[in-house]
């Protein structure tokens, strides 16, 4: 009888310890977006939008982060714009980048590539919380801010880091952050899809507008492969050009997410509810599938020809088109490292 007795602890050690080895964490995904167009000048039309995506644990402490930027530029000599263009963000460059090999901003060393250095950056911002991201020093150097920390330079990260440092704090403060549990295993993407297919060309009754649209996605995805949690946003910025090819104006009053009710599809149409709610609808039916399963995500097209949700339960709280979310957060899903 003791013998069986001690068999029988013993299993029920071993699954205590199991218990304990699958036990989940409780974790918050947030995401921010700092944009410019500052950059545009005659004959280009520029936007640089950089996109952090951030894992909290329940004190608010970094757990993980990922960084990239969608830097959209067009031609508009002469008021031309190209509806067609396509765009990829600095971490899909790559090495095709062409940073790497530069002399630095310290004028003392060669840099690394710009996905390196953000790579150090992402690093670099772990354990820290939203005001210590915040509170990162900055000197002069060669034109630009970038890092005081020794550690930081060393790593290998001697641009500006000054968006960086503000996508990163509003991603730890996003009002719009999601909870979830996990285990051990899991890893997060962050990636940007843009377009400029509603863009028209300056007339001589009118100035042209670059409309250098972007999308924004962030997801966690589990050991298994699934999404835990995903975020998304987007930005439409306005850049009017000159049959000269001047810069008139550049319209941008925040992200979709951060206009809310300003953004204006309930007021002025008819929406079940405003943008925001219908975005954080769609991330939240993410959860639980694959970034296959995302893109496989079923489609009716409505009165007004834009593609949304076939799933009724879904439709009930998201009836906008939904393709574009469904790419960057599945994207986004592929990216996870």
């Amino acid at each position: 009888m003791k013998k069986i007795i001690a068999i029988m602890l013993a299993a029920l050690s071993l699954l205590s310890l199991a218990a304990c080895g699958a036990k989940e964490a409780d974790y918050k995904l947030g995401m921010g977006v700092e944009l410019s167009t500052a950059s545009s000048k005659e004959n280009n039309a520029q936007v640089d939008a950089t996109v952090a995506a951030v894992i909290l644990d329940a004190s608010g402490k970094i757990v993980q982060c990922r960084i990239d930027v969608a830097q959209n530029k067009m031609d508009v000599t002469g008021g031309a714009v190209d509806t067609a263009k396509t765009f990829e963000t600095k971490m899909e460059l790559g090495s095709r980048y062409g940073m790497a090999g530069i002399v630095d901003n310290n004028g003392d060393g060669v840099m690394l590539e710009w996905d390196a250095q953000a790579k150090a950056f992402e690093a670099y911002v772990v354990g820290k919380t939203a005001a210590e991201v915040k509170a990162i020093e900055t000197q002069e150097a060669g034109g630009h801010l970038i890092a005081v920390d020794e550690k930081l330079l060393s790593a290998g990260c001697s641009m500006q880091i000054t968006d960086f440092i503000t996508a990163v704090a509003k991603a730890c403060e996003d009002k719009f952050a999601v909870s979830f549990k996990a285990g051990e295993g899991f890893k997060l993407g962050v990636a940007a899809v843009s377009e400029a297919s509603e863009s028209t060309a300056a007339t001589a009754d009118a100035d042209g507008v670059a409309k250098l649209y972007s999308e924004f996605g962030a997801a966690v995805v589990g050991a298994d492969g699934k999404i835990r949690a995903a975020l998304n946003d987007a930005t439409q910025p306005k850049i009017s050009v000159s049959t000269a090819g001047a810069i008139t104006n550049a319209d941008y009053k925040g992200t979709k997410r951060e206009l809310g009710d300003a953004y204006g599809m309930v007021a002025y149409g008819a929406a079940i509810a405003e943008w925001d709610a219908q975005s954080a609808a769609f991330s939240a039916y993410c959860a639980g599938k694959t970034a296959s399963e995302v893109r496989g995500i079923q489609t009716k097209t409505n009165d007004h020809g834009y593609a949304v949700p076939a799933d009724e339960t879904l439709y009930a709280s998201c009836t906008m088109q939904i393709t574009g979310m469904m790419e960057v957060i599945a994207r986004a899903a592929d990216y996870a490292r």
